[in-house]
């Protein structure tokens, strides 16, 4: 058995500043862009990964919740407690850089963790935490 992660999903709560956030400031290209009334899901990926994504949905949609339990998710999301995502970069200090030069929130600068993974934290618009770690030379050479 073969399984790969096709997409997965983080929660925005302002279409227009996410889809500038992944495309502008992080590279993404935009795969999909589907709108209906006042809701909108935009799929995202690296170029270089194409066969996997990210889906940036509106928060609370399309799940069975009361309008109390919305507004903790999206106390949530603005936190940064509730998605987030790992990505990785060859090179995180000129990644970080660029991310810091584009005003993006940071969460932490690049650091190496007790466990060995050097890694930096951003926040996305909506709050969602992204880390990006450096790639290892392994990692660069099985991409």
């Amino acid at each position: 058995m073969t399984i790969t992660i096709h997409s997965s999903f983080l929660p925005h709560t302002d279409a227009e500043a996410s889809l500038a956030f992944y495309r502008d400031v992080l590279g993404f290209e935009v795969r999909r862009d589907v709108g209906y009334d006042d809701m909108r899901w935009i799929t995202v990926g690296p170029a270089s990964q194409s066969d996997t994504a990210i889906v940036l949905h509106p928060a609370g949609v399309g799940y069975d919740v009361s309008d109390d339990e919305k507004q903790t998710l999206l106390e949530l999301v603005a936190k940064g407690s509730y998605f987030g995502v790992n990505l990785a970069a060859e090179d995180l200090d000129a990644t970080f850089a660029q991310l810091e030069a584009a005003g993006a929130d940071i969460v932490q600068e690049p650091t190496v963790q007790d466990y060995g993974l050097r890694d930096a934290a951003v926040r996305d618009p909506a709050g969602n935490l992204l880390r990006i770690h450096q790639r290892t030379t392994h990692e660069q050479r099985e991409s």
